[in-house]
């Protein structure tokens, strides 16, 4: 399955913000890449915002531009705001929750989690990073011991992570439910979603 596999901290530094987690590249050199990184950032038009916008959310889900685009694709045929539609579509992925749930240290390690096959959801084993769980639906670490090792590790280093509010979780178990959908308020993307959906809307 397609992933991007690039430099982070090249990304982190382009954007001016931890799209990947925290970087220490950032913090030594809080300035785009390239030979005139050093030099600042020049103004930008407003469509290379709405563009750099998408560029961040794509980065911070993980996903491609063919996947990123289906998801804005179903949102727009849901009923509702697109915005906030396509944050909770993006919020309700099996990966995304493995990591909301602490299961995994980054996003990336959540979606190899998945692919391997060490999450059940309701029972059965799912190894597709993009399945879309639902309000009720018992995300679990697999009752093997390579499972529940990465599941322990997670846990560990996420131990300080604060929780979010639709879902649940039971560390003994290495058991997750997604309790509710999380309304716009709760969420705090990497982007603006608005500018996201501006610019699909034009092409």
């Amino acid at each position: 399955m397609a992933r991007y596999t690039g430099p982070r901290d090249k990304i982190n530094r382009r954007f001016g913000q931890p799209i990947f987690g925290a970087s220490k590249a950032l913090e030594r050199r809080n300035f785009p890449p390239g030979v005139h990184g050093a030099k600042g950032r020049r103004k930008q038009s407003d469509y290379a915002v709405a563009l750099g916008e998408k560029q961040k959310m794509k980065f911070g889900y993980g996903l491609l531009e063919r996947q990123f685009r289906r998801v804005y694709q179903k949102a727009v045929q849901s009923r509702g705001v697109t915005g906030e539609k396509m944050l909770q579509l993006l919020e309700t992925r099996l990966d995304t929750l493995v990591d909301r749930l602490g299961f995994s240290a980054t996003r990336r390690g959540a979606r190899q989690m998945v692919t391997h096959g060490h999450i059940n959801v309701n029972g059965r084993r799912v190894s597709i990073p993009s399945f879309t769980c639902r309000p009720g639906d018992v995300i679990e670490v697999r009752d093997n011991p390579k499972s529940r090792q990465l599941g322990s590790r997670g846990l560990e280093t996420t131990q300080i992570r604060p929780l979010p509010d639709w879902v649940t979780l039971n560390k003994d178990a290495f058991k997750g439910t997604l309790t509710r959908i999380p309304t716009r308020e709760e969420l705090t993307p990497v982007a603006n979603e608005q500018l996201v959906v501006e610019l699909y809307s034009r092409s």
